[in-house]
């Protein structure tokens, strides 16, 4: 039997897929940035053999895999159906009607999966599958992740790469998390004028947040 979903139900699972991804973030940008502190990488090399050990976190990271596959395929989808749908007259009508963010979001999505690709290939895949190097704290090893992000940056490639990328990732993000209220059905007079600018805050916190890693690293 062939399950049909509704653009209303596809859009309420990309947007609830969005904002756990944007949760995620958050805690991905804190965990990097100890990565900064000058203590030859002790800090944060220990907080990637937690995160990369603890079941839990390992159990969770299914669910984080599932909703980037999910988020991605239903915009995707989405983005298709809006195109078949629309007579070419409407769409020109209505993108003019649209804010820059919106108008470009299946865009800015797509660059982002080819660079999320890039990224766990020089670094994700690289800590579980390839060959990494071992630095000893109290007599005890770990991966030196610390160490392959510094070499990774100290590239100028990489970190305009990476630059590129995140401001990509920003364009993106300053429209997802009120886009995503919307589409809940969580609106009000009052609230969503604040919405729209807490969505514009968490993009230029995590786009700044992210981008001072390799500035720092590249720069200083």
């Amino acid at each position: 039997m062939t399950i049909r979903y509704s653009s209303i139900t596809k859009k309420v699972i990309m947007a609830l897929m969005g904002l756990f991804l944007i949760m995620f973030l958050f805690v991905h940008v804190a965990v990097n940035l100890l990565v900064l502190i000058n203590d030859n990488g002790e800090t944060f090399n220990k907080a990637a053999h937690f995160m990369g050990t603890n079941p839990i976190i390992q159990f969770m990271q299914i669910f984080l895999f599932g909703g980037f596959f999910i988020h991605i395929l239903t915009g995707i989808v989405l983005q298709i159906h809006n195109w078949l749908a629309r007579p070419k007259r409407y769409k020109i009508e209505a993108y003019s009607e649209m804010s820059v963010t919106s108008k470009f979001m299946i865009h800015t999505g797509l660059i982002i999966l080819a660079m999320l690709v890039f990224h766990l290939f020089n670094f994700f895949f690289t800590s579980k599958f390839g060959h990494i190097d071992m630095i000893s704290y109290g007599g005890q090893e770990y991966d030196d992740m610390a160490g392959l992000i510094i070499t990774r940056f100290t590239n100028p490639t990489y970190v305009f790469m990476y630059i590129l990328w995140l401001l990509f990732l920003g364009f993106h993000l300053d429209h997802a998390f009120h886009s995503g209220f919307q589409t809940l059905g969580w609106n009000h007079d009052k609230y969503t004028p604040l919405v729209f600018a807490l969505s514009r805050i968490i993009a230029i916190i995590l786009t700044i947040g992210f981008i001072t890693i390799p500035v720092t690293i590249y720069f200083f």
